[in-house]
């Protein structure tokens, strides 16, 4: 009778790991379904995602307050303003924004990111933003900039060779 038990129990035990398991791969079959209809491929690299990715990685990296991922995005070339400031100029402006403000945000009213050349590897970001500074929770500065990057595909990364507003 113990041994009858014992079986039965080893039998639930199997069946609900198959089912878990039977779970798990149905799971993640239909993510994949959904991926591919949603149109994403996990093993090609999609440029106009990755340009995406890196305006996002900018913007996030300027609200954190950091300053190595910020370099990391800049081309070795990067100008900004017309050749006028350069990665010393990035660097520094960044120390000072970074020490007056104790938060940072970039608020992003619109945005257009296109790869402009045939060899996908030149693109620019348009984009309307408003910078705002503050010590606390209230801003205490706000400025509305129209901004444009210029980005080069550099070792399969896009880095950010030029910036310009107005």
């Amino acid at each position: 009778m113990e041994n009858d038990a014992k079986n039965d129990a080893e039998k639930t035990l199997l069946l609900a790991r198959t089912l878990i398991m039977l779970l798990k791969r149905l799971a993640f079959f239909s993510l994949c379904v959904f991926l591919l209809a949603a149109g994403v491929s996990c093993t090609r690299s999609d440029p106009q995602a990755a340009l995406d990715a890196a305006v996002k990685s900018l913007q996030t990296s300027l609200e954190k307050k950091d300053a190595d991922a910020v370099m990391a995005l800049l081309h070795p070339d990067f100008s900004a303003q017309q050749s006028e400031n350069d990665l010393e100029w990035a660097r520094q402006t960044m120390r000072l924004m970074f020490l007056r403000y104790k938060n940072i945000h970039i608020v992003v009213f619109s945005q257009n990111s296109r790869i402009s050349d045939r060899a996908g590897s030149v693109a620019a970001t348009d984009a309307e933003v408003a910078l705002t500074g503050a010590e606390g929770l209230i801003p205490d500065s706000a400025r509305h900039y129209h901004v444009k990057l210029d980005w080069r595909l550099m070792d399969k990364q896009w880095k950010l060779i030029g910036l310009r507003w107005e």
